[in-house]
This record gives C-alpha cells, sequence and structure tokens, in this order.
C-alpha cells in the first residue's frame, strides 16, 4: 500500500515520458548491430569448440569456457549501448509547474549609423566596432529587455523592447548607413525617441548611446536630462573614434574601389567629440566610457547596470519545466560497462594447460 501511494521520484519522473530529441533514437541501431554481431560470434564460437572437441571432453579440459559468460559480457555492452542511445535522445519526465518572479531592468541601445561611423580609426571601422560592442553588452546583461534605435538624419526604432536576444542581433546586424531615411547626425532626437520607449516601462531603465559624439544642434544634453529629471532613465555614452587626429570617411565608387567623402573639393575628416558625450552622460544621470580606438569590455557597463540601477519584479510567471532523465540512462549504461569488465572469460589456451596439470598430463 505504501509504495502505491508514495512513488519513487524515478517512477514518477517516467509518468508521461518525452523525448526532446526522438530522431538520436537512431543511435539505437549500433545496439542493434552489436546484438546482431553478438548472435553471429557465438554462432561462430559454438561451431569452433565442436570442432576442437565433443561437449564431455570439452568440460573436462576447460570447465570454465561456457558460453554464459561470454554471452553475458556481450550483452552488457549490447544493454550499455542501448541505454545510451536513448539517453543521447534526451529523455524527461513528468511535467511540473513552478512560480518565477521575472526582474530586471530595461535597456534601449542607441546606435549611430551616420556616414561618419565608416571612419577607419577604430578598426575595421567605427560603425563594427558599436555593433561589436553592443552584441557584448546584449550578452554580458543576461536575461534583461533590450531594444535597438538607430539614428542618422532621423532616429529609427528597429527593435522594440524585448527578451528575444537573437532578434536583437538580427536586427543589429542587418544596421548600416544605407538604411537611414537621411544623411546627419540628430543624437538628441534618438534619446527622445528611446526614452519614449521607455517611459511606460516600470523597472529600472537605461539608455546606451554609441557615438562618435557628431551632432546637428539637435541639443542631445537637453533631451539626456530631461529623461533624467522626468523619466528617473539613466544615458550612459560610449565614444568611438580618434579623439584627436580623427580619420578620413571612406566611400565606394562604381569601380569597386575606395574614395573619399569630400566637400568643396576637400576631404572630410572626422574626429569622435568627447566633450559632448561627457556632457550628455553627466546630465543624463551616467556615465561617459571613452573607448576612442581601443577595445571595451562591455561587462563593465553591464555590472554598472545591475549594480546601480534599480530592478523590480516585472510579473510572477508559472514555468512548465520536464525532470531531465538522461543521467539515469547514462548511469545505467556505465553500470552495464563495469559489469562487462567484471564477468571473467578465461582464455582457450590457459584452461586447456590448467585442464591438463589437474589430469596430469603435460600440455
Amino acid at each position: 500500500m505504501g509504495a502505491s501511494s508514495n512513488p519513487t521520484l524515478l517512477a514518477w519522473a517516467l509518468t508521461g515520458l518525452e523525448l526532446m530529441s526522438p530522431a538520436s533514437l537512431a543511435w539505437l541501431a549500433v545496439a542493434a548491430l552489436a546484438a546482431l554481431a553478438l548472435a553471429g560470434f557465438m554462432r561462430w564460437r559454438r561451431v569452433a569448440l565442436a570442432r576442437l572437441a565433443d561437449a564431455k571432453l570439452l568440460s573436462r579440459l576447460a570447465p570454465r569456457l561456457g558460453a554464459s559468460r561470454v554471452a553475458a559480457r556481450g550483452a552488457c555492452v549490447v544493454v550499455a549501448l542501448a541505454l545510451l542511445g536513448v539517453a543521447v535522445a534526451d529523455p524527461r519526465g513528468a511535467e511540473r509547474i513552478e512560480a518565477v518572479e521575472q526582474r530586471g531592468i530595461d535597456v534601449m541601445v542607441v546606435l549611430d549609423v551616420s556616414r561618419s561611423m565608416l571612419a577607419e580609426d577604430a578598426s575595421p571601422n567605427r560603425l563594427t566596432r558599436a555593433k561589436q560592442f553592443a552584441a557584448d553588452l546584449v550578452e554580458a546583461i543576461g536575461t534583461d529587455r533590450v531594444g535597438l534605435i538607430e539614428f542618422a538624419g532621423v532616429p529609427a526604432l528597429r527593435c522594440p523592447l524585448t527578451f528575444n536576444h537573437r532578434a536583437f542581433l538580427t536586427q543589429l546586424d542587418l544596421l548600416s548607413p544605407q538604411t537611414t531615411v537621411r544623411g546627419g547626425s540628430m543624437l538628441g532626437d534618438a534619446i527622445r525617441l528611446a526614452a519614449a520607449n521607455l517611459k511606460d516601462s516600470d523597472t529600472g531603465r537605461a539608455i546606451i548611446v554609441l557615438s562618435d559624439g557628431e551632432d546637428m544642434e539637435s541639443e542631445p544634453v537637453e533631451a539626456a536630462a530631461t529623461a533624467a529629471r522626468d523619466l528617473d532613465i539613466r544615458t550612459i555614452t560610449v565614444g568611438i573614434g580618434d579623439r584627436s587626429e580623427g580619420a578620413r570617411i571612406p566611400i565606394g565608387d562604381a569601380r569597386g574601389g575606395k574614395r573619399y567623402l569630400t566637400f568643396d573639393g576637400q576631404e572630410v575628416w572626422t574626429k569622435m567629440d568627447p566633450a559632448l558625450l561627457s556632457e550628455v552622460a553627466a546630465k543624463g544621470n551616467g556615465f561617459f566610457v571613452d573607448a576612442g580606438t581601443s577595445q571595451v569590455d562591455m561587462r563593465d557597463v553591464a555590472e554598472y547596470l545591475t549594480a546601480t540601477i534599480e530592478s523590480a519584479t516585472r510579473e510572477r510567471a508559472d514555468v512548465r519545466t520536464r525532470e531531465a532523465l538522461h543521467q539515469w540512462f547514462s548511469g545505467a549504461a556505465l553500470i552495464a560497462l563495469l559489469s562487462a569488465s567484471l564477468v571473467g572469460v578465461g582464455g582457450l589456451p590457459a584452461m586447456v594447460a590448467r585442464a591438463s596439470r589437474r589430469e596430469g598430463v603435460a600440455p
């Protein structure tokens, strides 16, 4: 009665067994082939021993040379292979429901895609470096929601706030100066758009700006200050590009070569503006990261966000999970292999020699 009313953990787990990767059961064919090979070997062995001596004489010469040991050892190997085949299929047991609190912060990444971001002072260019920083940041912040805004002459929302980081990275990879409506650099408008997309969030919020700091009088400092004062949204800026000499802006030509952007017959040189980006971050209650032409570990930025921006519980969600059972099958396979190694199968010459000594006959 006790066993039926209190099932074991394994019995409970096996209830409603489901294979997460059923195609992997094809590995059971290896166990089937091993079983056929064992059967063929046992038949060949029986015929070979019959040619060596009749059953009565063979039992006296080699009493330990019975078929049961060989069969047991082979069966253990076959069973181990079959168990491993099931383990690879990732079996899961009974479904259970757990209540999980979802906590975190919301981050809107604002990325400059103006033509100045094609400058190659940061290798291979500023835009590629900015996209790398954005991807590293998303990886570092874990399960928080992220969104993506691009800006040049006009800002555009490319990915709304989402837990789906893969969708974010897909949109990030598509960014280029050719995706913008018009040229220029309107950082202030981009910050205002980011704040508008964050204002309804009920958790900690931050704007991460990745730019060289060039701006066409869009009042980014005022935009960051308003977001911090009215919405408690922090703005962190990451400056990309050389601040002293700067670099030219490469553009392609019809022959596939490289030439540089010119204005009034002179090549245009662009520099990173740390003064503007520092002021934007200061007024936005954040901080400025002077990446320049070097690499930056975005995990430091992620740790700052986690440590200083208050996160909140968004909701209490029911998460359905299934008990993983592959370890049971893998463990059973290991036991089967150990059992095979413990089943001794003596060699025929040694057994014949021992039997001869018992009978007083020189081998």
